[in-house]
């Protein structure tokens, strides 16, 4: 296979295109909870069976979006077209999202699932052709783990500044009114979202296509998929991790709040959570490239549930806990920039099997289970709030009990099951060549 080298333009162009579709979504993730809940003050259960029914709602949406990518032809190719005609629907929602009118509970919960699906539909237009786009622009697995590399980077710089800077961006576009302060917070990360999918638009080409023709039954198409091996190893991978992603980016506030008694640490732990993305996107390509996909991500991930166990053990000592808690965060990270190359792989697994690479469709199911993951993460935590009676500002110590140990618990369990999921990956490439099971 030629080796296929792309200017650093176009690498830092698809990087920072991940910044278009994520930055507004972990804004939502780390912070929209807490804004329905200690902010318009609508009840935790009745918002996490918000975000779990629109959530699951994307299953038929992400396909239809998937097989549409994979039948479009246009002057602008197979993805790139997405791009340009979500770049400004997307900013405008994500600004409606951070600004519930105010009107009665009910209107209010209508309001926050109708403006949080607008942005799961969105977000699928945008992040399914994003996906898709890898294996079209080279097939080379040395230029697509840097390609990787630099999406983890832009990945992590939406994590900082839609974790990190949230709350203090807040406090000082919008003082003591929290509401103006989170729609302000929402219009900029808006703007920047958009400047981010017009470059990636603008600098990105597809090199490679799929020559099969652009109309397919879709049901025998969907089977395919779901005897592409790597496709479902690559499915459990990305839905274990997104489920822990997921709770720990819902938890993290009421976990520095109510049991460190630390708000400070929100601003350190919630950019931790995947934050050190942009760490492990330098260290992951080569580690990878050494020890292949599934041993580098099987060692890292036991690595981090390790960590994670000692974790509560460190409380009593913030220094101590943080340098654990950085660690634990890091380990696991690096299996996302390998989870960005087996999805890319995925498509050459798929085509040696049946002759065509759909990766749109392809793309669309991994979209699915890091919402569907996502979507169980979010709802879960919120649902346990629910059950322990959580009330802002009167916090029993049940309640405290509940998300200090959730905390920890499920991030161990889910990092185990990651663990064996991606022993079963069908694919290793090292060097040149290609280990196939």
């Amino acid at each position: 296979m030629a080796h296929q080298r792309l200017s650093l333009t176009e690498r830092l162009s698809y990087g920072f295109g991940d910044l278009g579709t994520s930055l507004a979504y972990n804004m939502a993730s780390g912070f929209l909870l807490y804004y329905y809940t200690d902010v318009v003050n609508l009840p935790a259960a009745a918002v996490g069976t918000v975000f779990l029914v629109a959530r699951l709602m994307d299953a038929v949406i992400d396909m239809i979006v998937g097989v549409s990518v994979d039948r479009t032809r246009s002057r602008w190719g197979r993805t790139r077209v997405y791009f340009l005609i979500t770049a400004l629907p997307y900013a405008l929602v994500t600004v409606l999202l951070f600004n519930v009118p105010a009107w009665g509970q009910t209107a209010q919960l209508v309001y926050a699932f109708a403006t949080f699906k607008a942005l799961g539909i969105l977000m699928s237009l945008q992040a399914i052709p994003y996906t898709a786009l890898m294996p079209m622009m080279t097939l080379d697995t040395g230029e697509r783990l840097k390609l990787s590399g630099m999406r983890s980077i832009g990945t992590s710089v939406s994590v900082v500044l839609g974790t990190a800077a949230t709350m203090p961006l807040v406090g000082l576009l919008g003082g003591a009114d929290r509401q103006r302060g989170f729609m302000a917070v929402a219009a900029l990360f808006a703007g920047i979202g958009l400047i981010a999918t017009l470059a990636l638009f603008r600098n990105c080409r597809e090199r490679h296509d799929d020559q099969s023709s652009p109309r397919f039954p879709i049901l025998p198409a969907i089977g395919e998929m779901l005897r592409n091996r790597a496709w479902l190893v690559c499915f459990g991978f990305c839905l274990t991790y997104f489920v822990r992603f997921g709770a720990m980016m819902s938890a993290t506030a009421y976990f520095a709040i109510e049991v460190l008694k630390a708000p400070w640490m929100i601003s350190v732990m919630l950019p931790a959570v995947s934050g050190m993305l942009l760490l492990s996107s330098f260290v992951a390509p080569p580690v990878l490239s050494r020890t292949g996909i599934r041993q580098g991500s099987a060692a890292v991930l036991i690595i981090a549930a390790a960590l994670f166990a000692v974790l509560p053990l460190t409380e009593g000592n913030l220094t101590v806990f943080t340098l654990v808690y950085l660690l634990a965060c890091l380990a696991p990270s690096i299996t996302i920039t390998a989870a960005f190359a087996m999805i890319a792989e995925c498509a050459d697994y798929h085509e040696s099997r049946f002759g065509v690479r759909r990766e749109g469709l392809l793309a669309s199911g991994i979209s699915l289970s890091t919402k569907v993951g996502m979507a169980l993460g979010t709802a879960g935590f919120a649902y346990l709030l629910g059950e322990v009676g959580y009330t802002p500002g009167h916090v029993s110590d049940t309640a405290r009990a509940a998300i200090r140990w959730s905390y920890y618990g499920s991030a161990v369990v889910l990092l185990s099951l990651q663990v064996v999921v991606v022993l079963f990956w069908p694919i290793d490439r090292l060097g040149t060549g290609l280990k196939r099971d």
